[in-house]
């Protein structure tokens, strides 16, 4: 294979907490030597010159939604893998919320194949942790994790039967697999559009209130300490949830948690007069429940950020806000609107990529997320400084549903490189 030495970078290391100038040099689908002098001439490499922009590890990101199968009108593993390289997204991690959803070894396989002819990045799965999502009978977890299943939630479709979800995360801990949970007490949050609060008062619309999250947190925790499962809550929103995060893990338990782009930079002002592209779920919060979100990624007690990304159609969105589809595409958009937080000083660049590639890696027993010689060559190159203005119909996603629409960003994604490949140049 080719050599490419990536010269003249800013060196963004989650793991090492640093930025440093130096260089790359790519062989065999790894990164073969890192300098962090003046790199020396490399025979038969191909040279690329950074100009002194950002070199990160790939983004790892957990808890995409794919449209195939049942929903290709929405977004194709073809599209989703081209935004995701447009994006510095390396690594995608699918949702298995499709029609039919992923709960047999067949589907995963039928995934699997569809990814890897048309996606340019990689493409781990993940299957439902109950058949249909439907909270009532667990799926055959080692049978999918012979297939490539790489943890195992029913999304936002909440186990409601405690005993249920108890059996499930006891069968997981059996296998060591993974079991990713919705923190939120199903009851409360049924029908909610927004946070309840002044706001969704004067709106006049269906709300619950943030402890819904923090009870559904507090029962999956418990369970945690029962069975002794591996966890990781998909989303974190609320202040009110980070005390128990904090006990789970000062007791030692093995959990983690995640948080999303839109939770980080957005609050539930933005809603302003119904804008149907930010519904998401969980609901936008209050600007204090958004900084202390940013404290706890800073602190490293949140680990992971995701987009979440979530295609709907323009006939999901254009609805009432009640009855608006939740969800906003993110896997293009992510970076620049996540350094939006860099900008503003909340946070530095490798805590960024601390919960954008390294810890999700980690989380999910990937050698990726690091620049470290012998890692995979999985790297994204951008000018952190490039201001732009969005415009969604530019995006390359199929579905355009982004609150993002119109917004000044400042941050653009230069190359995107997956096995030591560029699969996207500005």
């Amino acid at each position: 294979m080719t050599k490419t030495l990536i010269t003249n970078a800013k060196l963004i290391d989650p793991e090492a907490d640093s930025v440093s100038p130096g260089a790359i040099l790519i062989e065999n689908g790894v990164i073969a030597e890192r300098f962090d002098t003046p790199a020396p001439d490399v025979a038969g490499a191909d040279i690329v010159d950074a100009g002194g922009k950002c070199l990160a590890p790939g983004i790892v990101d957990i808890g995409v939604k794919v449209g195939e199968p049942g929903e290709r009108h929405k977004e194709s593993y073809g599209t989703a893998g081209l935004a995701a390289a447009a994006g510095g997204v390396t690594t995608i991690v699918t949702r298995p919320d499709t029609t039919p959803c992923i709960d047999t070894p067949e589907a995963l396989e039928f995934i699997r194949r569809r990814a890897n002819e048309a996606a340019p990045v990689h493409v781990l799965p993940m299957a439902a942790l109950t058949k249909g999502r439907d909270g009532r009978e667990m799926t055959e977890f080692g049978f999918l994790m012979d297939a490539g299943a790489v943890a195992f939630t029913d999304c936002d479709n909440v186990v409601g039967d405690t005993k249920v979800l108890a059996r499930a995360m006891t069968y997981a801990q059996s296998l060591d697999a993974l079991v990713m949970g919705h923190p939120q007490e199903p009851t409360l949050s049924k029908g909610a559009a927004v946070s309840s609060g002044k706001f969704a008062t004067l709106r006049g619309l269906p709300a619950v209130s943030p402890m819904a999250e923090r009870m559904g947190l507090d029962r999956d925790i418990a369970l945690v300490e029962m069975t002794g499962a591996r966890y990781h809550a998909d989303v974190i929103t609320a202040a009110r949830a980070l005390p128990s995060l904090e006990r789970a893990k000062r007791n030692g338990f093995d959990v983690t948690a995640g948080t999303s782009m839109h939770h980080l930079t957005l609050n539930e002002l933005d809603v302003a007069d119904y804008r149907t592209f930010f519904k998401v779920k969980p609901p936008l919060r209050s600007e204090d429940d958004r900084q202390a979100i940013v404290a706890a990624v800073r602190d490293g007690l949140i680990d992971i950020i995701g987009s979440f990304h979530t295609p709907q159609d323009e006939e999901s969105k254009r609805l009432p806000y009640e009855e608006a589809a939740s969800g906003a595409v993110g896997l293009e958009t992510m970076l620049p609107v996540l350094l939006r937080l860099y900008h503003s000083g909340e946070l530095e660049l490798p805590t960024l990529f601390r919960a954008l590639s390294l810890n999700p890696a980690k989380r999910l027993g990937l050698d990726a997320g690091r620049l470290a010689k012998g890692a995979p060559a999985d790297l994204v190159l951008f000018d952190a400084d490039k201001p732009f203005v969005l415009d969604r119909f530019k995006l390359k996603s199929k579905s355009k549903n982004t609150p993002f629409d119109s917004a000044r960003l400042q941050g653009k994604v230069l190359g995107t490189w997956v096995s030591g490949q560029r699969v996207f140049e500005a």
